[in-house]
């Protein structure tokens, strides 16, 4: 007992020191950021609106002209932001042509040759200093989102704040640890060296993002790529630019702040042609987006060979078996599908509701749906928000009228608040539809909004054919009282990600890759996975006990061959991986006798000379 004392004095005082050094604060400074130009005043107008141009090489924007009224045709050199909810006018931004996004690439390449030697102490200041500024600004941050894409302050809050903060924290703990060299087994032929992998930033990474969390899916790569020493250049939606280029304002005044270089990270604005410019530009592309546009970026990437990310959606599952706690599991249906009004790449797409809850469950989420509030975030308290993209909400109304003449059935709906006249097109009220099956288009296609179509099963067998009749494979959510029977459902699901009774819960474990498989893309992002993509990945082998043990290739395979030499491998091999000890010592005693033949056969060879 005595011996155990000193170690456990020890391990305490080392705990009590770790809690003290939790207690004292970080020196983190804090950054200023100009908002004065994305500030709602109340006095914008179409005729006196700012309009906010990225000039290459500027590290802020500049305000030049009037804006054209609405109704113009859009010009294709210029991409023009209106807020979903209320249509008024945000800004015009370029749509940068190929050669500008060429240069925006190579200043970012010139910039990580500096970056790339950066520690990890300077990387992480980076991540506090912006931490820092993300609590600090939440609600500017989504007051932000909220009028560039039409969700509410709530929805941007557990999007786009929570997310990200999630993420920095996780590079903050465990970063370092996972991009530094990591050791591996050497196996039995090499037992005599030391195995490892070593990883080194790609370069310039290429990032293609939508527009439905324009925060987070700004941060998300770029504190990535930036962590693990590279550039990173992204091109953010033509839907949501006016938010993206303030947020980059954020890292810009960050970088800045730990002395960075100041072309490290670029946000570029465009269409189809920007993008498919930085895609021959960058060392990897990540995309974000639909099937049909990734499998351009793909084509256009085979051009170079760059690695490819791409995250393209889902149509994910949310299944409930008869035995689970009905009201808690109602409750975050409603999340799951009515998020952000439904624009969720991992949102809960297909419900399917055992047999003897169906009913019931029908009934509570009717309920829920039916005092949903749905109007402009900003302008009053309503529970969710806009259809971001323009004539979106007519092609989710073409999915529900296609179920319906199949034979479904719309069992209740959400209300709208008060619609200003030029943007009653962007709401879609919540719908519950019920007798949907596998033959409507709603069942099939991904509708990235506010629909919950419910179909009944009725065995664990059949639920599961139900959930894989999808070209998509991104997630699901399984809910069950057993959780046993939920982890054997999930386990045979074809998806990328599954959350346990629970919904998007994976994607709040930043440990944890994203993605999906068929048609909802391939490769990661979050995690050590994703992390660990923005690398190099380079196999090393050295001498574990240089100088005293180095590589002598065996002399009855040096050149020229001696004419026992396969009899020497074929003993080597069985001394190596042979299945039993005899045969293997046997063997081993072979190939010192072959050995030993050799060397005494050139010691005669010499005399004789």
């Amino acid at each position: 007992m005595a011996f155990w004392w000193p170690l456990i004095v020890l391990g305490v005082a080392y705990l009590v020191c770790r809690f003290l050094l939790m207690l004292i604060p970080p020196n983190v400074p804090s950054i200023e950021v100009d908002a004065s130009d994305v500030m709602e005043d109340g006095s914008q107008t179409m005729e006196n609106s700012y309009i906010y141009v990225i000039i290459l090489n500027a590290p802020s924007f500049r305000c030049i002209s009037a804006i054209p009224r609405k109704g113009k045709m859009a010009q294709a050199d210029m991409v023009r932001c209106y807020e979903p909810a209320t249509m008024k006018y945000l800004g015009v931004f370029p749509a940068l042509t190929p050669d500008e996004i060429r240069e925006h690439v190579a200043q970012a390449r010139e910039a990580q040759k500096i970056w790339k030697s950066s520690s990890f102490r300077q990387r992480r200041q980076f991540l506090r200093i912006l931490l820092k500024y993300i609590i600090e600004h939440q609600e500017l941050i989504c007051q932000i989102s909220s009028r560039d894409t039409g969700k509410t302050m709530v929805d941007a809050s557990l999007g786009e704040i929570m997310t990200t903060c999630e993420k920095i924290t996780w590079l903050l703990a465990e970063g370092e640890k996972w991009l530094k060299p990591e050791y591996r087994s050497s196996g039995r032929a090499m037992l005599h060296k030391r195995a490892k992998v070593e990883f080194y930033p790609l370069g310039v990474i290429g990032a293609i993002v939508s527009w439905n969390y324009p925060f987070h899916n700004v941060f998300n790569p770029m504190l990535a790529a930036v962590f693990s020493g590279n550039a990173v250049v992204i091109k953010v939606s033509e839907h949501a630019t006016w938010s993206g280029c303030f947020y980059f304002r954020i890292i810009q005044a960050a970088l800045a702040a730990v002395g960075a270089p100041e072309n490290l990270v670029h946000i570029v604005t465009g269409f189809a042609e920007t993008g498919q410019a930085l895609v021959s530009s960058v060392d990897k592309i990540i995309f974000v987006g639909s099937p049909g546009v990734g499998k351009m970026i793909m084509q256009k990437a085979s051009e170079t060979l760059i690695p490819v990310t791409l995250e393209l959606g889902g149509k994910d599952a949310f299944i409930v078996c008869e035995d689970v706690d009905l009201p808690s599991v109602v409750q975050i249906a409603m999340r799951g599908a009515l998020q952000s009004g439904g624009q969720n790449c991992a949102g809960a797409e297909r419900f399917y509701v055992h047999k003897d809850i169906y009913q019931s469950f029908v009934t509570h989420i009717v309920k829920l749906v039916k005092s949903v509030s749905v109007g402009p975030p900003l302008a009053g308290r309503y529970d969710m928000g806009a259809i971001c993209m323009q004539e979106h909400s007519e092609k989710l109304q073409n999915l529900v009228n296609d179920a319906l003449d199949k034979g479904a059935e719309i069992v209740g709906r959400g209300s709208f608040g008060h619609l200003g006249e030029d943007a009653v097109d962007q709401f879609f009220p919540p719908t519950v539809i019920v007798n949907v099956n596998h033959t409507m288009k709603l069942m099939q296609e991904e509708a990235f909004g506010p629909i919950i179509p419910i179909m009944e099963f009725s065995s664990d067998e059949e639920v599961i054919k139900l959930a894989n009749d999808s070209n998509y494979g991104l997630g699901c959510a399984v809910f069950s009282g057993s959780q046993k029977r939920a982890i054997a459902i999930a386990s045979q699901l074809h998806c990328g990600i599954a959350a346990i009774n629970d919904f998007a819960s994976t994607y709040m474990c930043q440990s944890l890759p994203f993605g999906g498989v068929k048609h909802s893309g391939f490769g990661r992002f979050a995690g050590v996975e994703g992390l660990r993509a923005c690398c190099l990945v380079k196999s090393v082998v050295e001498d574990r006990w240089w100088p005293f043990i180095k590589t002598v290739i065996p002399k009855p395979i040096q050149y020229p061959v001696s004419e026992n030499a396969f009899g020497f491998q074929e003993s080597l091999v069985e001394a190596l991986y042979g299945l039993y000890i005899r045969d293997r010592l046997w063997s081993l005693v072979n190939v010192m006798k072959i050995i030993s033949a050799h060397n005494s056969k050139s010691e005669n060879m010499k005399k004789r000379q």
